[in-house]
């Protein structure tokens, strides 16, 4: 993927993408196919900025400047840190998350191992607005996929994961095509 490097502020559409090296979600793939959909008109790509316990307040201030007028929608994916108030409040209804549909029943490392175990019958994702309380902002789009004991956990996995792509792809699309209205702590999406 060839992606440009920031542009000043007030271009018209565009999208900061960002994602962990380790990260297995292609956070690129998803800005082609809305870049190549003309949902966006520009994608730009912020560097990684490692974050863990010690240094995470710097690591926001150094995302907040970099961000700060430049962008229209934040997406994280495997992200895997909890955003500060202060980061949410600058951003309001413009952080999109994605998590798979396990939640709350497998939580921690390896929930498709977990769900494999347990002979669960659905997997899915959803995709979110970002609030200070941990994944409970209002949701944008759902999605599942039927599934059988026949699957094994890295089947479970390829599945799930593509359902995610499916669901951010579409959360983040409606969001910039505007069809997004927020009500309280719920929202009315308006899809063709």
């Amino acid at each position: 993927h060839h992606v440009p490097p920031f542009a000043p502020a007030g271009h018209s559409t565009q999208l900061i993408v960002g994602a962990s090296p380790e990260s297995d979600f292609d956070i690129l793939d998803l800005a082609d196919r809305l870049y190549r959909r003309q949902t966006l008109k520009r994608v730009y790509y912020s560097a990684y900025i490692p974050v863990n316990a010690d240094n995470k307040g710097e690591a926001e201030a150094q995302a907040l400047a970099l961000l700060e007028g430049r962008v229209d929608v934040i997406v994280l994916a495997r992200y895997m840190q909890i955003l500060s108030a202060e980061f949410v409040a600058r951003h309001p209804h413009r952080i999109i998350n994605i998590h798979h549909s396990f939640l709350p029943a497998f939580v921690g490392a390896n929930p498709y191992q977990q769900a494999h175990e347990r002979g669960v019958k659905l997997i899915g994702a959803t995709s979110h607005y970002v609030t200070e309380d941990l994944d409970q902002g209002p949701i944008i789009e759902q999605n599942v996929q039927r599934v059988s004991h026949r699957h094994s956990a890295a089947e479970l996995r390829s599945l799930g994961q593509d359902v995610e792509r499916q669901v951010m792809l579409r959360a983040v699309r409606w969001h910039l095509e505007d069809r997004v209205i927020v009500d309280g702590n719920k929202t009315v999406v308006f899809v063709k």
